[in-house]
């Protein structure tokens, strides 16, 4: 079966600046570097968002020189903690909607990629995302004309609720309407998001979906009230799909595991 390689939510800062004592980039370092020594016949490595923590040139620019030498195609998305202008200004071939989104499809054989931009910078829930008209409109002609392809989404915010009463409100605020058009040309297989920092699978409105870890800092359980900054220092991880003729099957890597001796049970 084909690979995927997914990562998300890296949180790049300056040089010399760190998240609490992490520095997001070693870990994403660290990340991509497993991965490539374990999966190096993926085919693709996509990043869901949250590039950086604060949106700056600098985190941006860092970010780009990290990737320089990593021998598959990235393909870069954005979230809540980024800019979609510094973005542009150092990824200039970055593609992009005609509408300025950046947004891209992938044909992959049998399967449609469809990378969405739910960055929303003048939203009145500050981290919440939104597809727009625009951007609803663009999907909904992505996934007109897939053919007879299977439909991949990948997007920073979740399309459903997850029991994180702080991160819920800070979900994709127009998630009704953006389920409604997918299931309406119903040739979506699988949604992949990350945003929580935490590794969870359901469903929403009977779309298999997929909520991966951060590279960096992840998420405690917090299914009652608790502060959408919230987070410990657990391993990060990344995310491999696997493409196959009868769907797609979806694994979560962690990386930075301090003792990972093989334990042979008799």
């Amino acid at each position: 079966m084909r690979k995927i390689l997914v990562f998300t939510d890296l949180h790049f800062t300056e040089a010399g600046q760190g998240i609490g004592h992490l520095d997001p980039a070693t870990r994403f370092r660290d990340g991509l570097t497993h991965a490539l020594a374990q999966f190096g016949d993926a085919e693709r490595v996509i990043i869901t968002g949250d590039l950086t923590h604060h949106g700056h040139i600098a985190q941006f620019e860092r970010l780009r020189d990290t990737l320089t030498d990593c021998p598959l195609p990235v393909h870069l998305m954005l979230g809540n903690h980024d800019t979609r202008a510094n973005f542009r200004a150092v990824f200039p071939d970055a593609p992009l909607t005609p509408n300025g989104f950046v947004q891209q499809i992938i044909d992959s054989d049998d399967y449609r990629l469809i990378l969405l931009d739910t960055l929303e910078e003048t939203h009145e829930v500050p981290h919440s995302g939104r597809l727009c008209a625009a951007r609803l409109n663009w999907l909904d002609r992505a996934l007109g004309d897939a053919g007879q392809r299977r439909v991949i989404i990948f997007m920073h915010h979740p399309p459903m609720d997850v029991g994180f009463p702080a991160m819920d409100e800070i979900g994709l605020s127009n998630k009704d309407a953006v389920l409604k058009l997918l299931n309406s040309h119903a040739n979506t297989c699988q949604i992949v998001s990350g945003h929580v920092h935490r590794t969870i699978s359901g469903t929403a409105a009977g779309i298999p979906t997929a909520i991966f870890k951060s590279t960096c800092h992840q998420a405690p359980m917090m299914l009652t009230d608790a502060s959408a900054h919230a987070s410990v220092d657990e391993p990060g991880a990344y995310g491999v799909l696997l493409l196959g003729t009868d769907g797609v099957i979806v694994h979560s890597e962690d990386f930075g595991l301090t003792d990972r001796r093989e334990i042979v049970y008799a």
